[in-house]
C-alpha cells in the first residue's frame, strides 16, 4: 500500500490546535480483535487519574503484538466521539504515521511522562 496522499490544508491558529486534545497514556491491556473487518487490536490505555482508562481499536497488527504493547506509552486524540466497531466501543484515536507500505507506526514518547499529559 502506498502512502496516503492528503490535499494541502488551510493554515490554523493556536486556538484551532488547542481544540484537538492529544494526550499520552500507557497501554495496560491489549488483545487481538478477530471480529474486526481488517486485522486490528483492542487497546486499553490508562490516561491518568483525571481521565482514567479508555479503550480503542487500532489496525496495528503489522508491527505490534498485544503483549508487546502492554506498558508502552502512546499518543492519542481523546475528544473525538466514541465509535462502535462491532460489539466494541472505541473511545479514542491512537496516533501513528504510515511506514513505506502504509502500515501504522505508533507515535510515542522517548522518555516516560505522566499519563494524561497533554501535547503542547
Amino acid at each position: 500500500m502506498a502512502e496516503q496522499e492528503f490535499p494541502p490544508t488551510a493554515t490554523i491558529d493556536f486556538d484551532d490546535f488547542q481544540k484537538v486534545e492529544v494526550r499520552v497514556g500507557t497501554v495496560v491491556r491489549s488483545e487481538l480483535f478477530p471480529e474486526a473487518r481488517r486485522p486490528a487490536l483492542k487497546l486499553w490505555v490508562d490516561f491518568g487519574p483525571e481521565i482514567g482508562e479508555r479503550k480503542s481499536s487500532a489496525q496495528l497488527t503489522k508491527h505490534y503484538t498485544p503483549e508487546g504493547l502492554v506498558g508502552r506509552q502512546v499518543a492519542a486524540v481523546l475528544n473525538f466521539p466514541s465509535k462502535q466497531i462491532g460489539k466494541f466501543m472505541s473511545e479514542f484515536l491512537v496516533l501513528g504515521f504510515p511506514d513505506d507500505d502504509g502500515e501504522v507506526v505508533l507515535v510515542g514518547v522517548d522518555h516516560p511522562v505522566p499519563n494524561g499529559g497533554r501535547l503542547y
